[in-house]
């Protein structure tokens, strides 16, 4: 037995134990080598035109001996000569792949999978032993490599019909911990080709057992029973052409709906599928969906974003979260590439350039095929706003509004004149000459909005108002501050702008003289309010609430309902606002003349009154059902 050197006994202890995440990866990298064999021998036949071989001369076969505990893979490739298996097999991280890639970097198709010469090791993760026989094409003589682990191996000579390589694997004893019995099972091994190896360029076959039912016979008897027989049945387990690698021109939308919904396990068409090729510093294909609906997770902490990665049509990563910014994540479907740099496992990236690349072009691809759908088809653009429009917003909010200029034009609002969704280019388009702001009024839907008072003057003066209702619209709307220069402005903010100079020189006098009352009324409100003040906005409603800073009343419910471990609560700086053109502005004044405590309980309802308006829970609603009922009897 020829032992391996000390470093490669660690390396490959290494290799059994520690650097592939799960063991069935060691299917897909046994399938990657027999492909790489085969294709060093196709271009072969290229270069020398002396081997008499075609493409569809090639396959790999996968055999399933349940009663011997064996799992045979095997491919009708190069083949291994003696001083190849030593080299290859008996070197620890000796690439024969790798080395031939390098040999042939001019030829164009050269699409060799292999590159660290180690996955063959991972064999071991699921076999005590491992028995490899092969035949190199053009030789009379066949080689037996075998080896049980670090402990060493042995070649020697032995029968081979056929040129290309045979590996038997002799699967391990089932334990406590884990069920080898599942890599004999053939439909475990069915899904792990078509979950890894499904684009292969080389059919992968495996004798499957099936049952079917025995014709009847013709003289059965009327009570007859069907009867079942077993039978075997070659197999195709793999696609072998990538439809990302087909020209966008072969390809039926059918086709493109079929894939998504069986590769992504969807019931509904994709609303836009994303097929491109592209060359240069960055070489990859992408075939991209954007969903008709979000997943039942997509909104909760469980969802994990991210694209399928492959590399050759191997898959590498089943959820690449790289590639895909958060704001785009409801983004499903793949990308393959040749040039990642992988790690040694081929199960994760390399955080390298080429990465990044990719990552950047996918994003102002995805924008731009966003932007086309919302110009030529609105219909299905609302559709899919109104599933995924919620994480534009988040990402217009989030990161300190780092990406608001790429994402402000893909956002929709209701408009209250309009009456549907519009855009911010479409809103400020219609404003108004003498419009200073664009406004807008959050709320818990379009109808309670409708409703608020604070929107009277501002619809008044025939402006329009966006209408929020997702929790985030407002401060997504804050993290902007403008667009195309106009400022956001909230019908709730103490300044709506709208008042003449003639008006506001009114409004300052009619302030002035009844200055001393509203004072009165702040106090009585005991720190409630920051101020009480003469409203500008108010047209048939008594009392509305407004508020000073940068904290907005439904800013604070939306905080305010986020649970924290320290049960603090935030509140806004809240202006009472009193409509001085109103009947109940007169009662109020008689009151501070002839009777401040009854200005003090109508003070209070109607501070009351303004939190209910604005949908904020009161602290004691009997006492105010108390006062209504005391009003109505005493008036």
């Amino acid at each position: 037995m020829k032992q391996f050197q000390a470093e490669s006994k660690r390396l490959l202890d290494l290799m059994i134990n520690s650097i592939y995440t799960h063991k069935e990866i060691f299917l897909r990298e046994l399938i990657s080598n027999a492909s790489d064999a085969m294709d060093k021998l196709y271009y072969q036949s290229l270069q020398k035109n002396d081997t008499g071989l075609s493409r569809d001369d090639f396959a790999i076969q996968i055999t399933l001996d349940h009663d011997n505990r064996r799992m045979i893979l095997e491919d009708n490739g190069c083949g291994m000569t003696k001083e190849e298996l030593e080299k290859n097999l008996g070197t620890i991280a000796k690439s024969g792949s790798l080395a031939f890639k390098e040999a042939n970097q001019k030829q164009k198709d050269v699409d060799i999978i292999g590159q660290f010469g180690v996955g063959f090791y991972s064999a071991f993760m699921v076999a005590k032993r491992v028995t490899v026989e092969s035949k190199a094409f053009g030789s009379d003589e066949a080689w037996r490599w075998q080896s049980c682990g670090v402990e060493g191996y042995t070649v020697d000579s032995c029968e081979k019909e056929s040129r290309g390589t045979k590996i038997i694997l002799d699967i391990k004893d089932n334990t406590d911990d884990d069920n080898y019995d599942t890599y004999l099972d053939q439909y475990t091994i069915k899904n792990l080709v078509k979950k890894y190896s499904d684009y292969i360029r080389y059919p992968i076959r495996m004798e499957m057992k099936k049952s079917r039912q025995k014709p009847k016979p013709e003289n059965a008897p009327d009570d007859y029973k069907p009867e079942y027989e077993d039978y075997t049945e070659t197999e195709t387990l793999n696609s072998m052409v990538p439809l990302w690698r087909k020209n966008k021109n072969e390809i039926t939308q059918d086709e493109y709906n079929d894939f998504y919904k069986s590769k992504f396990g969807d019931y509904e068409n994709p609303l836009k599928v994303i097929h491109s090729s592209t060359e240069g510093v960055a070489t990859y294909n992408a075939l991209l969906f954007i969903p008709a609906h979000a997943s039942y997770d997509y909104y909760t902490k469980d969802f994990e974003k991210g694209l399928q990665l492959y590399s050759n049509g191997v898959l590498i990563m089943d959820r690449c979260a790289d590639l895909l910014p958060d704001y785009f994540s409801f983004v499903r479907g793949l990308v393959d590439s040749q040039d990642l740099s992988l790690n040694i496992s081929r199960e994760m990236l390399q955080h390298d350039r080429q990465l990044q690349l990719i990552a950047s072009r996918l994003e102002k691809k995805i924008k731009s095929e966003l932007e086309t759908m919302l110009k030529n088809d609105r219909e299905k653009y609302e559709q899919f706003f109104k599933a995924f429009g919620l994480q534009l917003k988040y990402g217009v909010y989030s990161d300190y509004g780092q990406h608001k200029d790429l994402l402000q034009d893909l956002l929709l609002f209701y408009s209250s004149s309009e009456k549907k969704l519009v855009t911010l280019k479409e809103y400020t388009e219609r404003m108004k000459e003498d419009q200073k702001f664009i406004y807008y009024a959050a709320g818990e839907s379009v109808a309670k909005i409708d409703m608020l008072p604070q929107t009277e003057a501002v619809k008044d003066k025939g402006y329009e108002i966006l209408y929020l209702t997702d929790n985030v619209d407002e401060f997504a709307l804050r993290m902007m501050m403008k667009y195309d220069d106009k400022e956001f402005k909230s019908v709730s903010a103490d300044d709506l702008g709208l008042e003449t100079e003639e008006e506001k020189t009114a409004a300052k006098k009619k302030v002035e003289e009844n200055k001393d009352m509203l004072n009165f009324m702040k106090d009585s409100l005991n720190g409630q309010v920051k101020e009480v003040i003469l409203s500008t906005k108010l047209k048939s409603h008594p009392v509305c609430l407004s508020t000073n800073g940068a904290l907005s009343m439904e800013m604070e419910k939306i905080l305010n309902a986020i649970p924290n471990s320290n049960n603090d609560k935030v509140k806004a700086q809240r202006v009472l606002e009193v409509n001085a053109n109103h009947p109940i502005f007169d009662k109020l004044r008689a009151l501070y003349k002839l009777d401040t405590n009854k200005l003090k309980e109508y003070t209070q309802l109607l501070y009351t009154q303004a939190l209910l308006i604005e949908g904020v829970p009161i602290e004691n609603p009997v006492s105010f059902s108390n006062e209504i009922c005391k009003l109505m009897v005493n008036g």
